[in-house]
Formats: C-alpha cells, sequence, structure tokens
C-alpha cells in the first residue's frame, strides 16, 4: 500500500489552511452524478477500501516520507495535525462514514456515501480523503454496473429462452480482463465488481480480493481452456490431434472444456474437426465442448458456429420453442463482447429460435478497464459545515456555466418514496427513516456486509426489473 499520506492529489495538502476559522467538522457526499451511461448504478466497493486503508493506522515514519516530499514538491505539510491523529487518535483517521447497503442498485443522483470528520481540529480531513475514496469507489461500481447491465439483456434472453433461467445465468458473462487491465489492483478489484453479478472468471486476482475484504468461499470458477498457443505449437497439420488431446486431458461425464477454434479456419475446425472427425470422441465422453471462435463478426460468426454444431452434433427443441443443441457443446463468445454486441446478439439468438442455454459470453479491456470516472459522473462534495456554536450551515455549488455540476446543499438523507431511492435535505422528520447508515467510525468497521449478501441485493434488483 502507498503511504496514505501520499494517496491525495497534491492541492489537498494545503487544505487545512483554506477553510474558514470557524470551521469545525465538515461533511461531503458522494454521489454518480446523471450521466449518458446508466440511469442507475451499483453501489459497490467501499468495504474493501474501510478495511484496506482506513482500519489501519498511519505511521511515523508515514508522517516523516509525505513531509519530506511536500516540502521537495512545493506544498504545505500539516505536520502538526497528522501528530495529533498519530498520538491522540492512534493513527486513525477520525472520520465518521455513512451508506447505502453495497449491492443496491440507486438512481444517479442519489447519495452513495456521507462522511464526516469527528474531531472539531479536522475539518480538513473529510475532503482531504477524496481522492482515495471516489477512486476506490467510482472504479468497483462502474465496473459493477457494467456487468449489472450486461446481466440484465442476458437474463432477459433467459427468461425467453431458456427453461432454466436462474440456474444458467451465474455463467453466462465470464470475465477474461485481467491482463488488460493497469495494474492488479485493478484485477482485484474490478475482478471483484464482476463478481458480485456473475459466478464464471479467469480473472483470480478478484478470488483473493472478494475473499479478504467480504468473506465467504471462493466466488468465482472457470474451466480448462485452450489459448492459441497451446494448439498452435502442434502446427496446422495436427490441429485434430490438438483437440484430440484437450479431449483426452480434460473431457469425461460431466466435465466442461472450452477450445479455441480459430487458428486456422473455424468452420473447417467446427465442421470436419469436431462434427465429424472427432465427433464420436466427444459424444463418448459424455462432457461438454465449449467451441471458442476468437475472431470475425463477433455476432454473425457464432451463429454460423450454432448451426454448424447443430448440423452436425442435432438437439432438440423445448417447450418454450427454442433449439438446445445436444450437451456435448455449447459456444462462448469473447472476441468483440460488449453491452451492444451482446445485446443484438441476444436478439439474433432468439429471433433464429436459439435458447440462450447455448451461449456463454466474455469480456476483457471492455469489462475491467474501458471505464473511467466521468462514466456514470462519479464525484464527491462538501454539503455543510459545523460552526463553532454547534450549528450546520449549508454548503454547495451552483455554477452558472453546467447547471448539470450543481451540488446538493445540506446534510441529505436517502429514502424511499413512491418505491424509489430518493435524497433529501436532513431534517428532524427524516433522519431516522435515512437509509445512509453508519459503517465506519474513527477507525472501526461498524457494519459489515458479505459478498453472499451483495450478490443478493444485486440479485433482487435484477428481478425485480426484469422479471
Amino acid at each position: 500500500m502507498t503511504n496514505p499520506l501520499l494517496a491525495v492529489d497534491s492541492y489537498k495538502q494545503s487544505h487545512f489552511l483554506q477553510y474558514p476559522p470557524e470551521a469545525r467538522r465538515i461533511s461531503a457526499y458522494v454521489e454518480a452524478r446523471p450521466n449518458d451511461f446508466s440511469k442507475e448504478v451499483l453501489f459497490f466497493g467501499l468495504q474493501a477500501f474501510l478495511k484496506d486503508v482506513l482500519s489501519k493506522p498511519i505511521t511515523r515514519s508515514d508522517i516523516e516520507q509525505a513531509e519530506a516530499i511536500c516540502r521537495a514538491h512545493g506544498e504545505p505539510f500539516n505536520r502538526e495535525g497528522w501528530e495529533i491523529i498519530l498520538k491522540e487518535h492512534g493513527g486513525l483517521f477520525p472520520l465518521e462514514i455513512s451508506a447505502l447497503e453495497e449491492g443496491d442498485v440507486v438512481p444517479s443522483g442519489v447519495p452513495l456515501i456521507q462522511l464526516q470528520s469527528t474531531d472539531d481540529r479536522f475539518p480538513w480531513l473529510t475532503t482531504w480523503i477524496e481522492t482515495g475514496l471516489l477512486r476506490a469507489i467510482w472504479y468497483p461500481s462502474t465496473v459493477a454496473t457494467l456487468s449489472f447491465k450486461c446481466k440484465e439483456i442476458i437474463y432477459a434472453g433467459l427468461l425467453k429462452t431458456s427453461e432454466a433461467p436462474d440456474a444458467q445465468v451465474p455463467f453466462k458473462l465470464h470475465d477474461f480482463g485481467a491482463r488488460g487491465v493497469s495494474s492488479a489492483e485493478s484485477a482485484a478489484l474490478g475482478g471483484m465488481a464482476h463478481l458480485v453479478n456473475f459466478a464464471g472468471t479467469d480473472t483470480m486476482e478478484a478470488l483473493g480480493a472478494a475473499m479478504t475484504f467480504y468473506g465467504g468461499d471462493v466466488p468465482g470458477y472457470s474451466i480448462p481452456a485452450a489459448e492459441h498457443s497451446t494448439m498452435t505449437s502442434w502446427g496446422p497439420n495436427r490441429e485434430r490431434e490438438a483437440f484430440a488431446n484437450m479431449l483426452d486431458q480434460f473431457s469425461g461425464e460431466g466435465k466442461l472444456v472450452a477450445v479455441v477454434s480459430d487458428s486456422y479456419d473455424l468452420f473447417h475446425a467446427v465442421d470436419t474437426i469436431w462434427g465429424q472427425e472427432l465427433k464420436d470422441k466427444v459424444l463418448a465422453s459424455k462432457g461438454t465442448i465449449v467451441v471458442r471462435p476468437d475472431s470475425g463478426d463477433p455476432v454473425e460468426t457464432p451463429l454460423k458456429v450454432l448451426e454448424s454444431l447443430w448440423n452436425s452434433f442435432g438437439g432438440r427443441e423445448h417447450a418454450k420453442g427454442f433449439r438446445v443443441l445436444n450437451d456435448a457443446v455449447r459456444v462462448i463468445q469473447g472476441d468483440g463482447m460488449t453491452l451492444s454486441t451482446i445485446k443484438l446478439l441476444v436478439d439474433k439468438m432468439i429471433a433464429g429460435g436459439w435458447s440462450l442455454d447455448n451461449m456463454a459470453f466474455g469480456m476483457g479491456a471492455g469489462l475491467l478497464q474501458k471505464v473511467n470516472r466521468d462514466t456514470l459522473s462519479f464525484a464527491m462534495k462538501a454539503n455543510a459545515m459545523q460552526t463553532a456554536d454547534g450549528s450546520w450551515v449549508d454548503v454547495n455549488k451552483a455554477p452558472k456555466t453546467d447547471a448539470r455540476k450543481a451540488s446538493k446543499a445540506g446534510r441529505q438523507v436517502v429514502v424511499q418514496e413512491g418505491g424509489q431511492l430518493v435524497s433529501k435535505a436532513l431534517d428532524a422528520s427524516n433522519e431516522a427513516a435515512s437509509l445512509l447508515k453508519p459503517v465506519f467510525r474513527n477507525g472501526e468497521l461498524l457494519d459489515e456486509t458479505t459478498f453472499a449478501e451483495v450478490r443478493e441485493r444485486s440479485q433482487a434488483a435484477l428481478v425485480a426489473r426484469v422479471s
């Protein structure tokens, strides 16, 4: 972990000198502002930050290093303040953080988190942690929201075309994004966020993160799978032997193995090798071969593979009137999958009479890397200041040049109103009903959630939207 006293924007180091002299405590909130990507956000990631960062005390060496760097960097350093935190607070930040429940799907513009300082000497501390806190929230929440939106599309398709949609959906979108992210921490946080919605992943760092920060057993699963190097090392004249080796090594009753099949000629592989030369071996294995196209049009190519496998292996038409391939074969499409191409492929499968039982989807960097803070327009803003007489004064911004960036004035509550979460200014009549509940105070985690509970909330939100 980086020195927490350096995990800020440089200008934050000067802010302890900028608040008015009457300031005693500052309140601030975090929200996903209205944006073009999603009207809602799946809130996730706070507990990981609380456990990994805010529950660990700063040290004297942290202070010494931060002071030396700030002096050389051209920023003032609040040595006196950090010494008080070290000596009187045991190195733990005097903050209280309230939040909605992780896994909740929340309308944009509704605060997810509200926080304030708990020591009158540190009004500046609330917004000082903006950099680390916002970074810890926007990324996993954005990945979780993207994954949720994919799940919404896939689940709706399953409800229409599958006889067992709830059993199928956990493994319908697989995370292949570990190599496409900027850091191991991103792989852990983003991969963990995807696992809120699905159970299929090849991002192993996400497994340890989920277990460390949210508890429980291993939350994600994978299967043996080929890559191009393991197939092409046999050479083009021995592709059949390469495929047969996958069956020999990994197939068997009830087992699945995925084989990338486009190293040379995808449709020769599907029509001839799988569909003729190895057909009897595939059927005799009593397992399932998952054929992976990895090039070509991301919608039309897997549809053609489905038709080829149907012609070779057959299948059945179930009671809902959709075709399901012989259990010995399935398809996974990971190349070129985005929110829009998943929707297009699902729609074309339905139009072609295909059950979504036949298809799994995969996403790589498009799931874990091609997002940023502006995707859901995440922001943290101060909304109130407590003064020396104990009263709270509203704080907000209202730029005439961009009304969308106006912030909320006054400490907030979040309540249910007409079946919808809404935010309101806090007063005596609504404080008790607020769904923003204290989860952290002065270094102590007050309310811990499990990964299973996060998943349950997300799934309940999905069912409410799609069913």
